[in-house]
């Protein structure tokens, strides 16, 4: 006669196995795992042998009793109620029933000593290959046939439920959680648990609940989940820890008997993690729950991969439209897509830098009303940015009546250079249509100095937590600035390490050189010869 420990919500069993001694303990090492703060690490011991079962109090904390009687040792008949600290069980016996018959093709003949029922192949929206159509009256006469149809028509209206289900959930994480509920509606099984594929291709653990909704810290038996994921076949185990070809100790540590894994595959037969399900009993699950599991993991698996993709949309959008507040519509386009708009940490990089300032501007505007100096200002920094990003530039920042703008941060390009001096240019002749305009209507005209400069510069988010900005600082920022203080209204000046990495080199007069502040030595200078 075989034997089970039956606990009291009369679905969780163990089976207890002829020969040697079980130990009951709160360790997860234990042949009877029981978490429960009353039960010590190796709290009693359960001995079956022809005579019957035998159990023996190891020391515990709390005590074991049999049938509310405390024991040092005592021999269980069936129907006893044994309490192990406050969690308690009844001695049940294991109905002999025939195993299943393994369905399995030639090519996947199964070792000795394997135990799986079936393994089946899974393509992309959890089709498995060869899968059983359901057809009336199959399942026998009478009631069975009958009951057949109806059972189908229950679980395909239960799959069209959490069709539904899913696509109301709105991130990755509350889509695992909508998965979790539903296999505890659908399936009788202890513990469920998904694991998703991170970027190096590893399975990652995202959520594992058992019964009761609480989180469940034992750890997916690799050695389950690697066939799942390499295979591509979904798995069904009537006694996982007897199973050769599932060698790893967690399965033995964990009294896992029946278990079935599915891969989550989606699109383009790309596997997305898996989902697993056990029960400490043996042959719980049939070939039926293992076609549902199938299913169901197709239906997670493109759910999965929407929500996925829909997070990556709305993260590349929020970036796109905070990155087209400093850059041109399409180089916003291209760092929310790329590998480095992710990366803005900062780090030290190549940049062209530009300073521009208008030439008197605090004398000009007490000479105006605000309205008309606002609207000159709007006019004139509009073009002033249209020429910077014509040149796929980046806007830096208006500091007062001075713009700044940078080439090569984030995305550097070997025309940096020379696009920050073409975009300098640029600026001069768009200023000089301004001021032609505005001398029409009467307006006073603007007169605009410029620096530019080339070098190392860091880049990155700079600023509190309540508010960062992305831009460059260091000394070929500065120098840029103190370049463009230098410059005469109408001039364009530039240092020897802009002219250095110039390939279109304007014609250029050399100034006498310069001391700048925050330099020890004068400074070669060159101006745009216009």
């Amino acid at each position: 006669m075989r034997y089970k420990l039956i606990a009291a919500d009369n679905v969780t069993h163990f089976d207890l196995r002829t020969g040697a001694p079980l130990v009951v303990g709160r360790a997860p090492t234990s042949d009877i795992p029981v978490f429960d703060p009353t039960i010590s690490r190796r709290h009693a011991e359960v001995v079956v042998n022809d005579e019957g079962v035998h159990v023996r109090d190891l020391g515990s904390s709390n005590g074991t009793f049999l049938n509310g009687a405390k024991i040092e040792t005592a021999s269980l008949a069936l129907g006893d109620n044994i309490t192990f600290g406050k969690v308690a069980f009844t001695l049940g016996r294991i109905m002999e029933t025939p195993a299943p018959q393994p369905v399995v093709e030639k090519a996947q003949d199964a070792p000795p000593g394997a135990t799986i029922v079936r393994s089946v192949p899974i393509v992309p929206g959890g089709t498995v290959v060869g899968m059983r159509a359901a057809t009336p009256g199959a399942a026998g006469a009478g009631g069975a046939a009958a009951a057949q149809p109806d059972l189908t028509q229950q679980k395909l209206s239960i799959l069209l439920e959490v069709s539904k289900g899913l696509g109301r959930a709105v991130d990755t994480d509350s889509m695992l959680e909508k998965i979790v509920e539903y296999a505890y509606q659908i399936l009788d099984v202890d513990r469920v648990a998904i694991l998703l594929m991170d970027e190096a291709g590893e399975l990652q653990p995202k959520i594992g609940r058992d019964k009761r909704g609480t989180d469940q810290p034992r750890a997916v038996p690799q050695s389950i989940a690697r066939v799942a994921v390499q295979d591509k076949v979904a798995i069904l185990s009537d006694n996982a820890g007897e199973d050769q070809r599932f060698g790893g100790a967690s399965i033995l540590m964990q009294q896992i008997r029946s278990a079935v894994c599915a891969p989550l595959v989606a699109s383009e037969d790309r596997v997305l993690g898996v989902i697993y399900v056990d029960n400490i009993s043996t042959h719980r699950f049939k070939e039926d729950d293992l076609e549902f599991v199938v299913a169901f993991a197709g239906i997670a698996a493109v759910a999965i991969e929407n929500s996925q993709f829909a997070e990556r949309i709305r993260k590349e959008l929020l970036a796109r439209s905070n990155f087209e507040r400093y850059f041109t519509p399409q180089l916003a386009a291209r760092i929310a897509s790329s590998a480095e708009g992710t990366k803005l940490g900062g780090d030290k990089r190549p940049v062209a830098v530009l300073f521009s300032d208008i030439r008197g501007f605090t004398a000009l505007s007490e000479t105006m009303l605000p309205d008309e100096m606002a609207s000159i200002l709007n006019q004139y920094f509009s073009e002033m940015v249209d020429c910077v990003f014509r040149n796929n530039g980046t806007l830096d920042k208006f500091i007062g009546d001075a713009v700044m703008a940078q080439w090569g941060a984030p995305i550097h390009t070997p025309e940096d250079a020379d696009s920050a001096m073409q975009a300098a240019i640029e600026m001069m002749h768009e200023l000089d249509k301004l001021n032609a305009r505005w001398k029409a209507e009467g307006h006073p005209e603007l007169q605009i100095g410029i620096g530019l400069n080339y070098g190392e510069a860091f880049a990155g988010n700079i600023g509190s937590e309540r508010r960062l900005e992305y831009t460059v600082i260091g000394d070929t920022v500065n120098t840029a600035s103190r370049l463009c203080g230098a410059a005469d209204g109408g001039e364009i000046l530039l240092s020897e390490d802009m002219k250095r990495v110039l390939t279109k080199v304007p014609e250029l007069d050399e100034c006498p050189p310069m001391e700048l502040k925050g330099k020890s030595q004068p400074v070669p200078v060159y101006r745009v010869r216009r």
